[in-house]
């Protein structure tokens, strides 16, 4: 498993590795266009491997499971109102009034 530079050629019969953001998949390559098609078209030249899919599979269902990350979270960011509030609460803390 090396990881190649991007201008590295393929050929019908490759198994490659891709990443595209948290997902990984595991293709082999079925043949080569001599230029650049349409997405349908490019399904065609090539194949994910059972094993990729059923990974992938697990990984999304573990990614649903996790829930919301900003769900933990007690209160979100605060109001204008809220911020007014706070503002003035640090502001008279400071203040060198004699009451």
């Amino acid at each position: 498993d090396v990881e190649a530079k991007p201008s590295r050629e393929v050929k019908a019969g490759d198994t490659v590795v891709l990443r595209q953001g948290p997902v990984i998949r595991t293709v082999t390559v079925r043949g080569i266009s001599n230029q650049r098609g349409a997405a349908p078209i490019a399904q065609q030249l090539y194949e994910e491997t059972e094993e990729s899919q059923r990974l992938r599979a697990q990984a999304a269902e573990q990614r649903r499971l996790a829930g919301d990350p900003a769900g933990s979270q007690e209160h979100g960011r605060p109001t204008k109102r809220d911020r007014r509030s706070l503002d003035k609460a640090w502001n008279n803390r400071w203040s060198a009034s004699a009451d």
